[in-house]
């Protein structure tokens, strides 16, 4: 009883916050022009699809000092992170984390590493063009806290939703946004479909990563429950989920409930890293910090 206590709190804590935050809280901007998308060459659904232009000569080579291991200094402001722990059930995690970790964030966003990976790679300042850099800096510097994740390959998405409530629980009026790369998606989808979990999403980033068709079936598409915003960043070179793919799941989802809080930038010749190094990560937030769904 007490835990669905702590939980109901929690919900209604994260509805007054989203309302609140939503009304005002935006990320001040920070290297806006170095991490604009270059061009957009097409857009479509009132530019909730487009399709950005990329080229590797000047979006990798051009922006690397060290092909795909460190971006030019001009990209980076270090930020550093430290270790931290986290409980869940009889097990203990570690994160990386930078902010306002240990309570008093305005926003919350929590990267998700895909297979192979660990909580290092969220952090690491220099890879993907600067732009973990970037998120770290836009959250320390806007009253917020990032959290990089490690979890076991079984239960995951349980541990992270349990460092979703730690996190609430130090800081209640944050909005918290949960990114996900490659396979870490599962996690997202996962999280989407968790009565426990759904009340803490404020959004949700896929980044070169899978789709759930389950979630169209979601109260939160279908009505009755509250609408958390979705981004979809795929390259259209990505040889490990195809970007057809995630724009037929954007469809559907756009099918079911056409004012849905969704959108999808497909890269143009971009692989399977591009929208971790593309994403414009202050446009995506800010967007979802205003676009409020039904509760």
């Amino acid at each position: 009883m007490k835990l669905r206590a702590s939980l109901a709190a929690i919900a209604v804590l994260a509805s007054c916050a989203t309302i609140a935050h939503a009304a005002g809280y935006r990320l001040a901007p920070w290297k806006d022009d170095l991490f604009k998308y270059p061009a957009v060459l097409e857009s479509h659904d009132g530019g909730a699809l487009i399709t950005v232009d990329y080229s590797k000569e000047r979006d990798l080579y051009g922006r690397d000092a060290v092909v795909e291991k460190k971006a030019k200094a001009e990209y980076v402001e270090l930020v550093g992170a430290k270790t931290y722990s986290y409980k869940s059930g009889f097990s203990t995690q570690k994160f990386m984390g930078a902010g306002k970790v240990e309570g008093g964030a305005r926003a919350i966003v929590i990267y998700i590493h895909g297979m192979g990976g660990s909580r290092h790679q969220g952090v690491d300042e220099w890879m993907f063009g600067g732009n973990f850099n970037r998120i770290m800096n836009l959250m320390v510097r806007n009253d917020g806290a990032y959290l990089s994740p490690d979890y076991s390959p079984f239960g995951g998405a349980g541990q992270i939703r349990d460092l979703m409530i730690e996190q609430a629980q130090r800081s209640p009026d944050a909005q918290i946004f949960i990114a996900c790369g490659s396979w870490g998606g599962t996690i997202c989808w996962d999280l989407a479909r968790d009565p426990k979990a759904t009340p803490l999403i404020s959004g949700l980033l896929l980044l070169g990563s899978n789709h759930d068709d389950r979630f169209v079936t979601t109260p939160a598409v279908t009505g009755g429950a509250r609408r958390f915003p979705i981004y979809l960043g795929h390259g259209t070179e990505d040889p490990i989920y195809r970007w057809q793919d995630e724009l037929a799941f954007y469809r559907k989802v756009r099918a079911a409930a056409p004012d849905y809080p969704i959108r999808l930038a497909l890269f143009k010749t971009g692989g399977h890293g591009t929208p971790i190094r593309m994403t414009d990560w202050r446009d995506m937030i800010n967007w979802m910090l205003a676009a409020r769904g039904p509760a």
